[in-house]
């Protein structure tokens, strides 16, 4: 739609409370927008569609327009990224000429690559300057829309087939689906039924690297809003038993409406109070399965939340570091001997990942090291990785997500 001055003003001001960084950026949005309910449809996805292009390339747009006022950042996305033309947006024909004509490859590195110095410098460390800056572009689109298929209840050909030519199978998990463009699935009557649920691709292979089995006692440790939880219920052919575990009693909420729509009975939501809860303590050497999918900066998902690359810094990383450890030292009590242990985290660095992986090792010589590349060829997914899942948006088409497995021996 050509923005009109009134919409641009809307973008400006939208753009300048999410820069205050104060909460998720789609919190704040959510937030405008409440304020603002006179605002369409068309209107509301043109704001939303500006703002997180800005949040994606700030640095680049802040370099290309010379300066970081939300007004030029807003007029230097909507020139750069959407290919508006001045006349289109009526606004300061030197701005517009400034946008267009600023040349990208005298940039600094980081800045070409829309990440903090410190951001940047990491990634160069751990891959190389040329595979980081193929990261940090893969890491620049918009994220797809993924779906689960609820097997339990259908099959992947069948949800295909009622989705219609804008569905395809997705490479690697045997449950997806990736969507074209972004329909409201949560209409349809697939979604309603509990018959799918949306997940990233990358998020489903965590439950097929678990592989959990029927009658067994599975664990989601940080379940969330249970996402993770549901695909391990639905391996599990809705036998034994799935504890989904986290801090959060909001969270967990979400959790039983979810359950329920997908027809799963014998998930167990346990609120803790912490890595030392009791009622994990009695779990103690009980369970056959354990999923950590940690806490962690998120920069793995900076497709969908580009702001955590602005909001989180290497202080926060490295606390986050600490936590995890802690995280999966609790989890790892849960196991019985010949028990799977899972860590993973949407991070891609190295602090987060294979320094936690390597530590537990060091720490539990009790837990043997797993090879992910075995265990997803069990479960009949060939994927190139090895010891640990590595995946990436720039190579895979998910999240950036890292996995490691143990075996309690």
């Amino acid at each position: 739609m050509r923005p009109t001055p009134a919409l641009l003003a809307h973008a400006q001001t939208a753009l300048a409370e999410l820069l205050r960084f104060a909460r998720p950026a789609d919190q704040a949005l959510s937030a405008y927008f409440r304020a603002h309910r006179a605002l369409g449809q068309q209107e509301r996805a043109f704001i939303a569609e500006t703002v997180f292009a800005v949040l994606r390339r700030k640095r680049s747009l802040a370099a290309a327009a010379g300066s970081a006022a939300p007004r030029d950042l807003v007029i230097a996305a909507l020139v750069r990224v959407f290919g508006l033309s001045g006349r289109a947006l009526e606004q300061d024909a030197d701005l517009v000429t400034r946008v267009k004509t600023a040349p990208a490859r005298d940039l600094p590195e980081a800045v070409r690559a829309d990440l903090p110095d410190w951001l940047w410098e990491r990634l160069v460390a751990a891959c190389g300057a040329q595979e980081a800056q193929a990261i940090a572009q893969g890491l620049l689109g918009a994220a797809p829309l993924d779906l689960r298929v609820n097997l339990a209840k259908l099959s992947r050909e069948a949800a295909l087939a009622r989705l219609g030519p804008q569905a395809a199978p997705t490479p690697h998990s045997p449950a997806g689906i990736r969507l074209k463009g972004k329909p409201q699935i949560n209409r349809h009557a697939l979604f309603l039924d509990g018959a799918v649920e949306v997940q990233d691709e990358g998020s489903q292979l965590l439950a097929y690297l678990l592989a959990p089995r029927r009658g067994e006692m599975v664990a989601d440790f940080c379940a969330g809003a249970g996402g993770k939880t549901l695909a391990l219920a639905m391996l599990m052919h809705g036998s034994g038993r799935v504890y989904a575990m986290d801090v959060s009693q909001k969270r967990l909420r979400e959790l039983a409406p979810r359950a329920a729509r997908a027809g799963i009975s014998n998930v167990h939501p346990i609120v803790l109070a912490g890595e030392g809860d009791v009622r994990v303590k009695r779990l103690a050497g009980k369970l056959d399965r354990v999923l950590v999918d940690a806490p962690c900066s998120g920069f793995g998902t900076l497709r969908r939340n580009p702001d955590l690359k602005w909001r989180h810094g290497p202080t926060a990383v490295a606390e986050l570091a600490a936590k995890q450890a802690r995280i999966l030292n609790a989890a790892a009590k849960l196991l019985k001997p010949g028990g799977r242990l899972v860590y993973a985290t949407c991070s891609i660095l190295p602090d987060e990942n294979e320094a936690v992986a390597e530590g537990f090792a060091a720490a539990h010589p009790e837990f043997q090291p797993l090879s992910c590349a075995e265990l997803l060829a069990a479960q009949r997914i060939p994927l190139a990785t090895d010891k640990y899942l590595r995946l990436w948006p720039h190579r895979h088409g998910t999240d950036g997500f890292f996995a490691a497995a143990f075996e309690r021996r």
